[in-house]
């Protein structure tokens, strides 16, 4: 440090980290917003006011043989004066010891509940920094997923990928897995020497001989962000500061789809401010990957399901770019706060795909946005309190509200308020919150003071805020949100439902959203001449669009369609992806069509295939 004064000293402490880049270690220590008191965190046994982690060091191995993670954990801490413990979050974890500034410490783990796990409380001395904690995973891990070579694309070497969000940290790591706790973090793996590992930090772009890897991530972030793959994977370059990894045989495709990353990232910093993250890469998993996307920042995670050949589905390399604003930078302080990550980030990614791709196409997804929220809330009939945006989660899963209510009731309420305010004052606001709140974390009633106060009250709108977050349903001042295209779609379906024709003419340059919008809203009772017809001409259930063939397998589930080979196709289509969106739908559709047998015959072989994520919500939808 150039000054030594206890001043800049004190700051660069509660920074997390005196060496992050200046840019953004002015943006944490500016703030406003940072942290004192923690809230309460009912999805974690951590008690941060008493004592806090601030800095990790993680030295593990990957064992592929025994498909564990074996290794150490330590953390610079924070305690008050009179703390004399420090708790952790651990959850099918096996303990080995636990030191406390390098000596033995005493530690225990408490009564074990099979969505929290287990509180690990460790014994400080007066005056105790840093904790150590050896460890192991077991076969029960949920964040892990190990996948033999024949789970991959190249059928070469095996995979290991982890997914933490919401509370699954704490089953490959021993930590305090809220997401109002911040910290940064150094790693070191080893992995086998034809191997390459990767995180959420700063990456190698070439595997070396030893198998060593060791990361820094220099920004504070929260636990569920830290990320961890390991595989024969590779890098190529988009830009200087954008790129994509991926299996060798997918590297070229990957680079292909996702060649304008670097456009979305000026796109994106011309709305609301730089980037802080300096590097933006996007790691393409094997088809197991759980979710569509995943957020870790410097590198996503990405199914392959959205490389269509087309750029057609590419709006989630701009949805997890925009969680490097909602969500890393600002993020939800607790999951009943979830919307304040999905919300924002659907409405920014609209924004991002409007200034790149053009208004047309961001009007369609939009449509397919509010639709997917209409149906949501149908399903939610019995619980409308699930469809606050503000949520009540204590004693549930927080993966309960990872929905559309969150994702598309956030945004609606977002362009709802555009439409009240004006795009230029509601830009202007948003530049004022990421900025104001950077590095930091936020709750709902904090957000809502802070729109009354730096919007609303400044420029004497009335808005019903409280309604759109407290209240249940969609409030009747919602934007109407249109789509031409969507109109003229609605047009072709009408008269194919009359003359049982099309032209393929009409259809040669439709988009991906344009045949979902079609395929989707196929009336009830469709004749299966009707689906014959489709089929001869489309090919529709071998589609090599993810997308469109699962809405189409979904219409042919639930309309009872079986000619072309679409059985087996779906049952293909079952057992090799695991996106749970995808998966789950069509399961949901055997079941609504009383195919409850026929669902489970596939799922038995399919099951293995799938993430813990994936498993826990088909196992709930089948009743297994």
């Amino acid at each position: 440090m150039k000054n030594s004064s206890l001043t800049i000293f004190w700051l660069c402490f509660i920074a997390y980290s005196c060496d992050t880049p200046q840019k953004n270690f002015n943006k944490v220590i500016n703030s406003k917003n940072s942290p004192t008191t923690y809230i309460e965190d009912h999805h974690s046994y951590a008690q941060p006011n008493i004592a806090v982690i601030k800095k990790m060091d993680l030295d593990i191995n990957l064992d592929f043989t025994q498909k564990k993670i074996i290794g150490k954990v330590s953390y610079d801490i924070r305690a008050s004066a009179s703390a004399k413990e420090i708790i952790l979050d651990s959850k099918f974890l096996d303990i080995e010891k636990v030191e406390a500034d390098g000596r033995p410490t005493t530690f225990s783990l408490g009564a074990f509940d099979e969505q929290l796990g287990q509180p690990l409380t460790i014994a400080i001395p007066t005056g105790t920094k840093k904790i150590s904690v050896f460890y192991s995973t077991t076969e029960k891990t949920e964040a892990l997923q190990w996948l033999s070579p024949q789970q991959t694309a190249d059928k070469e070497q095996p995979f290991l990928f982890t997914q933490g969000q919401a509370i699954l940290t704490r089953t490959w790591i021993p930590i305090q897995d809220s997401p109002q706790i911040r910290i940064s973090y150094h790693a070191k793996v080893q992995v086998p020497s034809d191997l390459m590992a990767v995180m959420s930090a700063e990456n190698p772009q070439k595997k070396n001989k030893e198998g060593i890897y060791n990361f820094k991530m220099r920004q504070a972030i929260p636990p569920y962000l830290i990320a961890l793959a390991a595989g024969d994977i590779a890098y190529k370059a988009v830009s200087p500061r954008t790129g994509v990894y991926a299996e060798p045989s997918m590297l070229d495709k990957a680079y292909n789809e996702f060649s304008d990353m670097e456009k979305m990232v000026v796109a994106a910093e011309g709305l609301y401010g730089d980037y802080d993250w300096d590097q933006f890469d996007v790691i393409v998993l094997p088809p197991s990957f759980p979710f569509g996307g995943m957020e870790n920042p410097r590198l996503t995670f990405a199914t392959p399901t959205v490389i269509a050949g087309d750029k057609s589905l590419t709006s989630l390399i701009a949805h997890e770019l925009a969680h490097s604003w909602s969500g890393n930078l600002v993020t939800n302080a607790s999951w009943n706060d979830f919307w304040l990550n999905e919300g924002f980030t659907v409405y920014f990614e609209m924004r991002i795909m409007e200034e790149v791709y053009g208004k047309e196409r961001a009007d369609m997804l939009a449509m397919i946005s509010r639709q997917d929220l209409e149906e949501e809330i149908k399903g939610m009939h019995d619980h409308p309190e699930d469809t606050h945006l503000k949520l009540n989660l204590k004693g549930r899963n927080p993966d309960d509200g990872m929905n559309s209510i969150a994702y598309d009731k956030g945004y609606l309420f977002l362009r709802t308020l555009e439409e009240k305010v004006g795009r230029e004052k509601l830009d202007a606001f948003l530049k004022q919150y990421f900025s104001t709140h950077a590095f930091s974390t936020i709750y709902t009633e904090k957000f809502l003071a802070y729109l009354n106060e730096n919007l609303l009250e400044k420029h004497n709108i009335t808005f019903n805020a409280e309604d759109w977050i407290y209240g249940a349903g969609i409030p009747d001042n919602q934007a109407i949100i249109r789509s031409d295209k969507f109109q003229k779609v609605e047009t072709t379906l009408s008269s194919f439902i009359k003359n049982k024709d099309i032209d393929k003419k009409i259809t040669e340059a439709w988009t991906t959203q344009e045949w979902v919008h079609f395929v989707r809203n196929f009336p009830q009772n469709m004749s299966v001449e009707h689906f014959a017809v489709l089929d001869r001409k489309y090919d529709l259930s071998h589609s090599t669009n993810s997308y469109i063939a699962m809405v189409w397998y979904e219409q042919s589930i639930l309309q009872n369609y079986h000619d072309n080979g679409v059985d087996e196709a779906i049952e293909s289509f079952l057992t090799t992806v695991g996106r749970r969106w995808y998966v789950s739908t069509l399961f949901r559709a055997f079941a609504k069509s009383n195919r409850l047998n026929e669902a489970k015959d596939i799922y038995k072989k399919s099951r293995a295939n799938y993430h813990s994520v994936t498993v826990n919500t088909v196992d709930q939808i089948l009743g297994v």
